[in-house]
């Protein structure tokens, strides 16, 4: 067989998994605050204190898939009738 034959189920399967890890878990930690809504701080002394909200996920600690995203971006033109 050649390459190009089986890149081609490898890739459908890759974005059928994808596809259902966005279905069932549609939101992933945020990667700037690790999904916890706040910048982790030290004291002087070394100690961890609770920083500013993160700006990226507004201090809820989640991010919607890039899946999710155009999923969501679909059903709205689909809603919309462009």
């Amino acid at each position: 067989m050649t390459p190009v034959l089986t890149a081609i189920p490898a890739l459908l399967l890759i974005t059928l998994c994808y596809a259902l890890l966005c279905a069932a878990s549609p939101y992933g930690n945020c990667r700037r605050c690790d999904g916890l809504g706040f910048k982790l701080q030290h004291t002087r002394s070394g100690k961890p204190k609770r920083g500013k909200d993160c700006r990226r996920c507004h201090g809820h600690g989640k991010r919607a898939r890039i899946g999710r995203l155009l999923f969501n971006y679909a059903a709205r033109l689909y809603r919309e009738g462009h």
